[in-house]
């Protein structure tokens, strides 16, 4: 039966995979040895694996392994080859760490780094060693490490909470889910507190703190049940990611239904400015871990949420960082109505959960709550259908540092009172204005009328100078109102009791006024901020459209990224030897090899990256769909915008449109160096052809006037080696004008092969005579089996191929004096294939040309460059034409001993029968 169409392979999940399995071959693989605690054995398992490789054959380079003075595991290190440890002075100590640089260079087929949630010392290129580990895996460098459960990222507030130890040093999620071989080593609790007690964890000392704190019995147990369900976690993605796979090959057997497999819904965690909301973060990682779904983060920036201090909002950025090292995707949502923008981001991505940390309880939420709802239970009347899960808050957990150094984050605060108190002068100030421009109108018009003047003071308050001075201007509108306007004046007391009315209702529309201006005020700025991206984007893009050269595209690239973030901005090039050009002109702070680093690794790094986060410039390299064409280096005047994702997101755009523009205009170079080589070529071979026929035939009647001549009988012998002179040189000019007529021919492709069934000793014995002119005395000496078969080929052009050959060699491989035989011929015969060799015993090919034997068989190119030998290397151009036209294949070698081998094949196939 024919395949159904609902069977038919998805041509993009094949397309996915044969990106993922190109990936997985560049990539070195990751083994990890994982247990419950320190002293399992995950070490000692590593040595015995590694020792096991080595006997196999393996390459294996220790990195760095800690043995904690454990004397077994010690003696694994035996036959072990240690790489030397960089050595980095801090605080008067020296720190021995993981020396990546050397690591790189040695290129082991296995390398082995221990404890990957290692904190590297100041001063190294990663903080991390798990990020040393992924640049090594990116070199294709296999890595075997070692990890404990309590240093999972989505974990660390779990464990803390069970171990009462706060453990800071994490490692993302992702490291682990990537790892290719996950191997579990595992003992009981009791053979722990065993090994223990023996002194094969700890020192004494060390080991009886431990068995106090740490190593409890219910810890451990506990513990183990974590590793455990980590590790079956883990073998179930594995599971899932073959039937993934192998689902699409199966599909072609089958005629009906669809394969066992199912899909969850999305998952979406809400990040809000409270502290804590790093543990929703993780528990968001481990659930969407366990129910194998991709998971996303958002944080929605509302107007009273953007009125916060400027480090609560920082936290929020650095709570979004971690979620992204976790596998998430980000992004800062904008609205007045928090859940709404939650609601619309969820059903956007079609998320199926959210996941929201639960509120702090206090008295002044409970009474909120009154009169408004949590935020879960706007969600749940907003959109019933999606599920809420609400994480509980845990003390026990690693509180994150900041996202950028102390000093850059001191200048990120936002404005103090000092700042903001001319806002509140003017708006003082209005109010007084209003207050004496009101006073002569009190007699001519009603209260009521004074009171909309006041209204409107508070307005225009609100739109020019904001919430808070339009808030100032109401309550000071309410208190001038009262005391100049309504009985008795120049007092605040009130003789009538419904101005209290009027007073209250003032001071609620004022107040609603300027909250309604202020989120009016916000809204524009969103807007505003997306049209500047926007017109960014569309800027760039139009300008790039119309550069035509490399230097129109990196003066507008820098031109307006350096107007978009407000900052500097830099491109850096690659020059021919794929090297990144870095000039004079560039800025003393720009790094280089932070540069350099991104480039080869394609990867930003930089300032509020991972990689070198010190440097005060952030860069990004330019991926364009063929290669990376460079990196763009940005310095904005506020580094915390580098953790917003939406600037992210911006810059990475922008620097993908710069690519696109650079590779386009390399290929428009590319081009017009073609056509520039197709019309040259064209005009060359016209050339060619035109003197080829219009010299050809004065030569013809040359050479037989000269050989008339020669032969003539009353010549002395001065005037006949004249004439035998003669001859030979028209014989010579006459060759080089059949091979320029016969180079012509073939490129304009007008050859017709002839084919038939040949013998090659016939062949070979007419190319001899044929050359005889160009070889003299010269001795040819050919061997050829006495049973090969007839072969099926155009025997004019194969002969002529021989013909140059035997030129070639009689010109450049001929010793002197010549040896005997000078050159020989032989033939060969595979089930396939003809192959012929003609080989010389001279000095053999030039040096110049040692592993671009091709290019000897290109047009006008000669073995030297200068010489006294004649000709215009066309021989072995003619050669190649004739036999890529027959579609075989000529090469040219050295000579074990002496000389130089040409040899050319063939396709052949059974010849016919003969009766």
């Amino acid at each position: 039966m024919p395949l159904s169409t609902d069977a038919r392979p998805d041509p993009d999940v094949l397309l996915a995979q044969l990106r993922e399995e190109e990936q997985t071959v560049k990539r070195g693989t990751l083994r990890i040895y994982f247990g419950a605690s320190a002293g399992v054995g995950k070490t000692y398992a590593l040595l015995g694996a590694a020792r096991q490789a080595q006997q196999a054959g393996h390459k294996v380079l220790v990195g760095v392994v800690e043995t904690h003075g454990r004397q077994e595991t010690q003696a694994l290190l035996a036959d072990l080859t240690l790489l030397p440890l960089r050595k980095l002075p801090h605080r008067g100590q020296v720190l021995l760490e993981l020396d990546l640089d050397a690591a790189l260079a040695a290129k082991p087929d296995i390398l082995l780094v221990d404890e990957l949630a290692h904190s590297n010392a100041p001063g190294s290129r990663h903080p991390k060693r798990w990020q040393d580990v992924q640049e090594l895996l990116d070199a294709g460098i296999n890595v075997w490490s070692a990890l404990n459960v309590q240093h999972l990222e989505s974990l660390n507030g779990t464990v803390g909470a069970i171990t009462g130890v706060r453990v800071n040093e994490t490692v993302p999620d992702t490291v682990l889910d990537d790892a290719d071989e996950l191997v579990l080593v595992d003992v009981t609790a009791e053979e722990l507190l065993a090994r223990l007690k023996a002194g094969k964890v700890y020192i004494p000392q060390q080991a009886q703190r431990a068995s106090q704190n740490f190593f409890r019995k219910g810890n451990l147990i506990a513990l183990r049940e974590i590793a455990l369900r980590r590790t079956a976690e883990h073998v179930g993605d594995d599971v899932r990611t073959y039937r993934t796979r192998h689902t699409q090959k199966t599909l072609s057997s089958q005629t009906s239904g669809t394969p066992a497999w199912n899909t969850s819904g999305a998952m979406l965690v809400c990040v809000g400015p409270q502290a804590g909301a790093e543990h929703a973060v993780r528990s968001a990682a481990r659930l969407a871990g366990q129910l194998n779904v991709r998971w996303f983060a958002a944080y929605v920036e509302t107007p009273a949420l953007q009125r916060r201090p400027a480090p609560e909002r920082d936290r929020v950025l650095t709570v979004l960082k971690l979620a992204e090292e976790l596998g998430a995707s980000t992004a800062v949502l904008t609205g007045e109505d928090e859940a709404q923008a939650l609601m619309t981001h969820a059903q956007t991505l079609n998320c199926a959960t959210l996941v929201l940390g639960r509120p702090a309880s206090s008295h002044w939420r409970q009474l909120r709550r009154i009169w408004r709802p949590t935020l879960a239970r706007q969600l749940a009347t907003l959109a019933p259908g999606i599920d809420l899960v609400e994480v509980g808050a845990s003390e026990s957990v690693r509180k994150l540092p900041p996202a950028l150094p102390r000093p850059v984050q001191d200048e990120t605060q936002g404005h103090n009172w000092v700042e903001d108190m001319p806002r509140y002068a003017w708006a003082t100030g209005i109010c007084l204005l209003t207050t004496l421009f009101a006073l002569p109108l009190a007699r001519l018009f009603d209260l009521a009328n004074i009171v909309m003047l006041f209204l409107l003071c508070v307005v225009l308050v609100a739109v020019k100078l904001g919430r808070g001075p339009s808030m100032l201007a109401a309550v000071l509108s309410v208190a001038v109102f009262d005391f100049f306007f309504v009985q008795p004046r120049f007092s605040f007391a009130v003789t009538d009791i419904q101005y209290l009315m009027t007073f209250f209702v003032m001071l609620v529309v004022g107040l609603l006024i300027g909250r309604l201006t202020a989120n009016l005020r916000f809204a524009a700025q969103v807007a505003a901020s997306r049209e500047q991206r926007a017109q960014a984007l569309f800027e760039l893009t139009r300008d790039l459209s119309g550069a035509l050269l490399t230097s129109q595209v990196v003066e507008s690239a820098e031109s307006l990224v350096s107007r978009a973030f407000g900052g500097e901005a830099r491109v850096l090039l690659p020059d021919a030897n794929d090297q990144l050009d870095c000039g004079a002109h560039l800025p003393t702070s720009l790094d280089t090899s932070v540069a350099d680093w991104a480039f080869r690794h394609g990867q930003r790094a930089g300032a509020a990256t991972a990689t070198l986060p010190g440097s005060s410039w952030h860069f990004v390299p330019l991926q364009a769909p063929m290669r990376i064409r460079g990196v763009l280096a940005v310095r904005v005047p506020k580094p915390r915008w580098l953790l917003i994702p939406e600037q992210i997101q911006q810059l990475e755009t922008l620097a993908r449109q710069i690519a696109i523009a650079l590779e386009r205009v390399h290929y428009v170079d590319v081009a017009q160096a073609a056509v520039v080589q197709m019309e040259s070529e064209r005009l060359r071979n016209t050339l060619l052809a035109a003197m080829s026929h219009d010299i050809r035939t004065p030569l013809t009647a040359l050479v037989g006037q000269a050989e008339v001549l020669a032969a003539s009988t009353p010549l002395n012998p001065e005037q006949r080696s004249s004439a035998q002179t003669i001859s030979q040189e028209a014989r010579e000019l006459s060759s080089l004008v059949t091979n320029m007529l016969e180079m012509a021919r073939l490129q304009s492709g007008q050859v017709e092969l002839r084919k038939d069934w040949q013998s090659v000793e016939e062949i070979v014995g007419s190319a001899i005579r044929s050359a005889r002119h160009a070889l003299g005395a010269l001795v040819v000496r050919t061997e050829l089996p006495v049973d090969l078969p007839l072969v099926e080929f155009d025997a004019s052009l194969i002969e002529r191929v021989l013909v140059n050959l035997l030129e070639n060699a009689a010109k450049y491989g001929v010793t002197t004096p010549p040896a005997n035989p000078a050159m020989v011929v032989s033939a060969s015969v595979t089930p396939n294939t003809l192959v012929v060799s003609v080989r010389d015993f001279g000095p053999g090919l030039p040096h110049h040309v040692k592993g671009r034997e091709d290019e000897l068989f290109a047009k006008f190119t000669r073995g030297h460059h200068e010489s006294s030998t004649r000709g215009v290397g066309l021989g072995l151009a003619i050669c190649k034409a004739i036999i890529d036209a027959h579609r075989g294949k000529i090469s040219a070698a050295q000579a074990a001993d002496a000389g130089a081998i040409f040899s050319f094949s063939l396709p052949r196939n059974s010849p016919p029968e003969v009766p």
